[in-house]
């Protein structure tokens, strides 16, 4: 079975799309797969820097006792 994914293009800068290639070649993988990789990346850094904040006062566990 053939499966097609649907693509777009983006543009980026020549250097930019040499070091996606450089990547790509490293990992074994194609360029699309390692934007796809990269931005699942950077995806998690952000959650992670969130995550990383500290709880807001209405999320303590002795706010969420006192709030029932």
């Amino acid at each position: 079975m053939l499966i097609c994914m649907q693509s777009t293009s983006v543009r980026i800068d020549g250097e930019t799309h040499e070091e996606l290639k450089r990547l790509a070649d490293e990992l074994g993988t194609t360029v699309g797969r390692t934007v796809s990789l990269a931005v699942r990346a950077l995806r998690q850094d952000r959650i992670g820097q969130q995550l990383a904040q500290p709880l807001r006062d209405d999320e303590t566990a002795g706010s969420m006792l006192t709030s029932r």
